[in-house]
């Protein structure tokens, strides 16, 4: 038996405003707890919960990107009504797939999300690029070591068995990653927001430009102080956007930057 793909922390969920959190490669979505606690009683986070990690450590990976896509979206349904307002984020790899979810309600026919914002990461076409050759260097230390940054950690501070775990769910997502390719066309209906961090240096502030070719509903990039976890470090701030967001989307005319 396999657990949930959703994880809740609203005591009354049903019904009320809901923010889709997906949590970066490497990471599960218990970090989110504290999101619903900055979002109040108005709104619902929802994280999204991979395999392989915190109350997942024995379920099996999906095979493809789109499975995962297709597992979130069977358990969305009975979580967000139809026409229920719902915003989803997604950081890094998890905004990736954030944009997946998105484009499928669509495309299977149910209310598409309010909005979309995808955080820290470069467009579709470079994931698409690197998928073949989609590995972690240096035994996923250099990658392991900034996830642990936003904590105030690195892997010198974990036990040997800790860190492999963590290693081993890195590994596992970036094999995830190596299945990606784009479902249901490229172009998002929705307002789409992309955010980086001014000294993230994987994303730049270009990368998170190119997400406004995808943005068929209205485009706004958004760039904060910080590293490539800018906004894990001080939920506050994503929460001040986010949880308006939720509950109202202002119009995006055009693509602004």
């Amino acid at each position: 038996m396999t657990g949930s793909w959703l994880m809740s922390w609203h005591p009354a969920p049903t019904g009320r405003p809901t923010l889709l959190c997906v949590p970066p490669a490497g990471a599960g979505c218990a970090q989110f707890r504290a999101w619903q606690q900055e979002a109040g009683d108005d709104i619902a986070v929802l994280g999204v919960q991979l395999p392989g990690r915190e109350n997942r450590w024995l379920d099996p990976s999906p095979a493809s990107v789109g499975d995962a896509v297709d597992a979130v979206l069977a358990e969305l349904a009975d979580r967000v009504a139809p026409g229920q307002p719902l915003v989803i984020f997604g950081h890094s790899f998890g905004a990736l797939l954030g944009y997946e979810i998105a484009k499928a309600l669509l495309a299977y026919g149910r209310t598409p999300p309010k909005a979309l914002v995808v955080s820290a990461v470069r467009p579709p076409e470079h994931w698409v690029a690197q998928s073949p050759g989609r590995r972690l260097a240096d035994d996923g230390l250099a990658d392991l070591n900034l996830l642990l940054d936003a904590r105030g950690l690195s892997a010198d501070d974990l036990d040997e068995d800790s860190r492999e775990l963590m290693l081993e769910v890195l590994r596992r997502d970036a094999e995830l990653s190596a299945s990606y390719h784009p479902r249901w066309g490229t172009g998002i209906v929705c307002p789409l927001e992309a955010w980086g961090g001014t000294d993230d240096a994987t994303v730049r502030a270009d990368h998170v430009a190119g997400w406004a070719d995808y943005a068929d509903g209205g485009f706004q990039q958004r760039m904060f102080p910080g590293g490539h976890y800018f906004c894990l470090e001080d939920p506050r701030t994503a929460l001040q956007l986010l949880g308006p967001m939720t509950v109202q989307v202002p119009a995006m005319e055009g693509k602004t930057r």
